[in-house]
């Protein structure tokens, strides 16, 4: 099939390998962050928080969180240009939604007059909130949304990506304390570009099921 989405999600791939001279341009980067920031969520909730990891100082810090487990992706901290950590919030309340709402009506998306209406919608965060107020599992969801908007747009932009689920939140919520804010840090995706001859899985071959196997159409 040949259409400029699949051709994105063809030539995406896990990247290995990455070459440290290679930079993202500030230009780029302006444009993956904004593309986070469009992400989608349920209510609009946003529960969510970004580093972006660029400097030399970021990068040793992040570095260091992978001294316990997960060895295996140290190593592209610091040869990838940058990476993002990806970050939800554990007890995302009642007033911080109120925030969403606020820029709701500010952007001109939602009339003031409708406000209480859609206060009302963050029942379904209450809905997946325990009596200590964590609902974790519901703000970790939305912030997949975010990844793969995020794979995607790197994909469309040529720009190699690697998401890890395999980081150390303990010691990135440590060493990441004041940026992270209350938000727990579980994934991260580390962005730059392939060093040639040495990326070992660029150019190996998709391996997905058959659709038959994944979609049924009723």
């Amino acid at each position: 099939m040949s259409h400029p989405i699949i051709n994105d999600l063809n030539s995406r791939y896990t990247a290995k390998q990455y070459d440290a001279s290679k930079r993202i341009s500030a230009e780029d980067i302006a444009v993956i962050k904004e593309a986070l920031r469009l992400s989608a969520s349920s209510i609009n909730s946003q529960p969510w928080h970004f580093i972006l990891v660029e400097s030399d100082e970021g990068k040793q810090r992040l570095h260091d969180t992978f001294v316990n487990k997960h060895q295996f992706n140290q190593h592209h901290i610091k040869e990838a240009s940058h990476t993002i950590l990806l970050a939800y919030d554990p007890k995302f309340t009642k007033e911080k939604f109120s925030k969403r709402v606020d820029a709701e009506v500010s952007s001109g998306h939602l009339p003031a007059e409708n406000y209480d209406a859609f206060m009302g919608a963050y029942a379904f965060a209450e809905m997946n909130t325990d009596e200590q107020g964590n609902n974790a599992t519901w703000t970790k969801a939305q912030l997949y949304l975010a990844l793969g908007n995020l794979l995607h747009t790197l994909a469309r932009m040529g720009i190699a990506s690697t998401p890890m689920e395999g980081v150390d939140p303990e010691l990135i919520g440590e060493k990441f304390e004041k940026e992270l804010n209350g938000h727990v840090c579980e994934v991260a995706v580390a962005m730059g570009y392939h060093k040639e001859g040495e990326d070992w899985n660029r150019d190996l071959p998709k391996a997905r099921l058959a659709l038959e196997d994944i979609i049924t159409t009723v």
